[in-house]
């Protein structure tokens, strides 16, 4: 039978002989301004095969020509449609970020008013970003026994009117008055201010509660370290300035994040040192809340009777992430010492969620934590932790 040639390869196609050499495109030949002229249209490639030549040719004789053309490229990158004009949407809180780290200052802030200064910094960064529709927008407020559905602009005049109790402490002048009537107790101030001032604009709203901000830290920082110990009274409690500004910090954090939850705004934590104080703080006056669950017969732990400034039970309390730390919280009298050696038990959570429980936004069923030692302690303890917050 005749044999069935086999598929001819690509190669046998080609024509004998050595392959065809592409013709060569003369460059034309342009005067220096007609060149010139057509820099621009190079620039966008809008310029024919032979003027491209041209140009190109031309650019590297000419060193005026080849920076022209240079600076007219980069300025079309910045016409490209795919490209958006828009500034990175977190290129502001890092700059703040930046210039609270670094800037020096002729008057210094206090340190422990530092961390109100930085959030209140960011709050109104958040602030200055939203648009006139937003500040309608609807903000849940939680905290351990309560909650309400509040506008952005009664959230920021809750802070106006609780700040307004260090105003009054160091004898300014704030948005309700200092006068003997006017309430002290948190939400009882918050509800007068609402009342009186429920109908100023958002920027009504936004210039008071900065420009008292703005006060409160001019006014410690020419009054110097002395002010620190100053008492500020919380209804029935009362706090030195210093924790009293680390406070207002705090809840400052807490509500520009609910503001944040609110309006889709992207929101992270507090500089490590700063939420080391509001830790530091929290578990400071953990004892004394844990004491007053027991007088209230809430507690469920037994207790033992201690002399001030012993050594007693107490509880670990290891605060993970940046900020965090470890304390032991005295179980058995505010006056007590909590040791190492006297651990009963052993707590171990993220710093923000242990900030997040002590606002009343975590409860402590729901709380991402190690426990180890006596459950009935932790109970008590976590339970004290939630029942810190308020409106």
């Amino acid at each position: 039978m005749p044999r069935v040639p086999l598929p001819r390869g690509a190669a046998e196609d080609r024509p004998l002989g050595p392959a065809p050499v592409p013709p060569v495109t003369p460059v034309p030949s342009y005067d220096h301004a007609t060149l010139k002229s057509l820099l621009g249209a190079w620039a966008l490639s809008a310029c024919s095969p032979e003027e491209t030549a041209a140009v190109e040719a031309h650019l590297t004789d000419c060193a005026l020509c080849a920076d022209e053309a240079l600076r007219l490229r980069n300025a079309v990158e910045l016409l490209r449609p795919e490209d958006p004009l828009d500034l990175d949407p977190l290129l502001r809180a890092r700059v703040l970020e930046n210039c609270l780290g670094r800037r020096p200052a002729r008057v210094p802030v206090p340190e422990w008013a530092g961390p109100y200064d930085a959030e209140t910094a960011r709050l109104d960064a958040l602030l200055r970003d939203l648009g006139s529709g937003d500040w309608n927008a609807s903000v849940r407020l939680e905290w351990h026994d309560g909650s309400c559905d509040v506008t952005v602009a009664e959230v920021i005049g809750h802070l106006t009117a609780v700040d307004g109790l260090i105003a009054a402490a160091l004898g300014m002048s704030e948005p309700l008055g200092t006068g003997a009537r006017d309430p002290i107790d948190p939400e009882e101030r918050t509800k007068e201010y609402w009342y009186r001032f429920g109908d100023r604009s958002p920027a009504e709203v936004h210039d008071t509660w900065r420009e008292q901000g703005h006060a409160l830290l001019r006014t410690v920082s020419f009054a110097g370290r002395a002010a620190g110990g100053l008492d500020v009274p919380y209804g029935p409690a009362r706090l030195p300035l210093r924790d009293a500004f680390v406070d207002r910090a705090y809840e400052c954090w807490i509500h520009a994040g609910d503001i944040a939850e609110a309006v889709a705004y992207p929101y992270g934590p507090p500089a490590p040192r700063h939420l080391h104080r509001m830790i530091d703080l929290a578990a400071r006056t953990l004892p004394a809340v844990l004491a007053g669950r027991r007088r209230a017969g809430l507690a469920v732990s037994p207790t033992r009777l201690v002399a001030a400034g012993a050594p007693g039970r107490s509880l670990h309390l290891e605060v993970e992430g940046a900020g965090g730390g470890d304390w032991y919280i005295p179980l058995d009298s505010p006056a007590a010492v909590g040791t190492a050696a006297g651990s009963v038990a052993h707590v171990a959570l993220d710093g923000v969620e242990f900030c997040q429980l002590t606002a009343g936004h975590r409860s402590p069923q729901d709380l991402a934590a190690g426990q180890e030692g006596d459950r009935a302690v932790i109970s008590d303890v976590l339970a004290a932790a939630a029942g810190m917050s308020r409106m």
